[in-house]
């Protein structure tokens, strides 16, 4: 995935726009569970089985496997008798509509995964979901706490005077980078760029000079998506001037926000800069969630950034290496770093967090404990990321060989993998060593590079907002503001003025004071 996501949405503040929706459109499959209940309050079906209602985010954008087909699905609710109906839908704007929908219905799923804090805190606000400190324990939930999550991490997560959530197992490994297409690089006789000025050189030429070689002028150098609301955070321009993916303390032991910083103003100007060029694609600020990964894929950009680990590998099949070769043969996606050796973003942090609903009963947060403490365990890990022993892989000790399946496989066979949901690619947390027989030299090398950027020190700790003040009525503001002087005033100059009234009048001083103090109060050296 950029790609780390961030999309908030007040439930309130969208109730009549989604209401007048409920009424024009059907709502996700598994709205309206309906069944028994028993005696405490569960909702159970004809063969005494609990049911649940899973809201979860895909992974990518490959067809979900039909349940029927899905093993881990059947192991899950033989194993703990649950009849599970599960939602899943990509991690964009339309994943929050649909939740809303369900919020504002007060029917709620029983588990789902908030895409960022200010979705925590209008769900805390609003009463919908369930305190878990209960369930939330080494006692009850020991795989996740001695392979994933401290305790000591869990109560930063926590919001002021709660425990509602809790964050999911994350990778602690960076795979951001940027992406160029070395084929369009070798038709030029140009070297992959290794600062700024030698990128904005290639940008041109990627738009000027024909890299496809159609004959046509129908291609530009970097492409992003703005959803027509916001300036994306993938522009290099950022790092340029070291504003630092998403935050971080500086030498001075100061939290530098890269959306709200001060330099900001250096960034729109050099955005501008090649915006007039006329270098990068000129919808990018229309582009809604990945279309502008689609564009790349299409052939109509030759730079993007990618925080997926498999974007340019040979061995995944929807990678966008694999994607884009299917329309030219020739295509080369390979990672690079326009800054040489700088770092493209600070330490990994928590992406989601998951939520119990407080109409969920005891007996359904049971069930999704032990549900969720499976998948942090071996044997789930191991299923859900390398699928079934003899068929998907063989193991020897501690040694995982994965089997290269067959070019016509059945459906049966296929590995499920929305299921890794809940943990990172990251077998080395049980001791574990992969031999991927599909992986070649070229995807070996890719990993390399991309595990070889630099990642600056992260904060140590989640930075939760304020309970009673919205960071994204602060965000949505700054977004306005940036857009303003992108297209209105074709200026930053502004940017200082505009950056104050964020800071006093939205309550930004306030935000990221409560930020600080969560960074000090988990660690008083930095």
């Amino acid at each position: 995935m950029n790609r780390i996501l961030k999309i908030s949405l007040s439930v309130f503040a969208a109730a009549i726009v989604i209401g007048v929706g409920l009424l024009m459109f059907p709502m996700p499959d598994g709205f309206g569970i309906t069944g028994n209940k028993n005696k405490d309050g569960a909702i159970v079906n004809a063969n005494g089985k609990t049911q649940l209602h899973f809201f979860i985010p895909k992974l990518d954008t490959t067809d979900e496997i039909l349940p029927e087909a899905d093993f881990i699905r059947s192991y899950i609710e033989e194993q703990f008798q649950v009849d599970l109906t599960i939602t899943w839908l990509e991690a964009n704007h339309g994943y929050n509509t649909a939740l809303s929908s369900y919020l504002i219905s007060n029917n709620p799923p029983d588990l789902w995964l908030n895409l960022s804090d200010d979705d925590s805190v209008v769900a805390a606000n609003n009463n919908t979901v369930a305190d878990i400190s209960f369930y939330l324990t080494p006692q009850h939930m020991p795989n996740y706490f001695r392979y994933w999550i401290s305790e000591k991490e869990l109560k930063e997560f926590q919001l002021p005077n709660s425990f509602l959530r809790a964050p999911v197992p994350y990778d602690h490994k960076s795979y951001r980078s940027y992406y160029i297409r070395k084929d369009w690089l070798d038709h030029l006789s140009l070297d992959v760029p290794t600062n700024y000025e030698q990128y904005v050189q290639v940008l041109q030429a990627f738009t000027l000079d024909d890299p496809d070689g159609n004959g046509l002028k129908d291609t530009y150098g970097f492409t992003t998506s703005g959803n027509s609301s916001q300036l994306s955070t993938d522009w290099p321009e950022f790092v340029k001037h070291d504003l630092i993916f998403p935050y971080y303390l500086n030498e001075s032991g100061q939290l530098v926000d890269m959306q709200s910083d001060l330099r900001v103003e250096q960034v729109i100007e050099d955005l501008l800069h090649v915006i007039r060029l006329g270098v990068v694609d000129p919808d990018w600020f229309l582009n809604k969630d990945g279309q502008h990964i689609d564009k790349a894929i299409q052939g109509k950009a030759g730079v993007v950034l990618s925080e997926q680990k498999t974007f340019a590998f040979d061995s995944y099949p929807m990678s966008v290496q694999n994607r884009t070769k299917q329309l030219d043969p020739n295509a080369e996606w390979v990672p690079f770093n326009p800054f040489g050796h700088s770092p493209l973003r600070a330490g990994a942090y928590p992406l989601h967090s998951f939520v119990f609903s407080n109409m969920a009963s005891t007996d359904q947060k049971i069930k999704m404990t032990e549900i969720l403490n499976w998948l942090s365990s071996e044997e789930g890990f191991i299923m859900t990321h390398y699928g079934q022993e003899n068929i998907h892989y063989k193991r020897t000790g501690s040694t995982i060989t994965q089997i290269q399946p067959p070019k016509h496989q059945e459906t049966s066979a296929v590995i499920p993998t929305q299921w890794q949901f809940f943990t990172p690619e990251s077998p080395e947390v049980f001791g574990l060593t992969v031999n991927d027989p599909m992986l070649t030299a070229r995807d070996q090398g890719i990993l390399q590079f991309i595990t070889q950027i630099p990642v600056l020190k992260g904060v140590g700790t989640s930075l939760t907002p304020p309970i009673d003040i919205s960071v994204q009525t602060m965000r949505k503001k700054q977004n306005e503001f940036q857009t303003k002087l992108l297209f209105e005033e074709r200026s930053a100059k502004n940017w200082p003025a505009y950056r104050d009234i964020l800071m006093n009048q939205y309550q930004g001083n306030t935000i990221f004071k409560q930020y600080y103090y969560k960074i000090r109060q988990a660690d008083p050296q930095q």
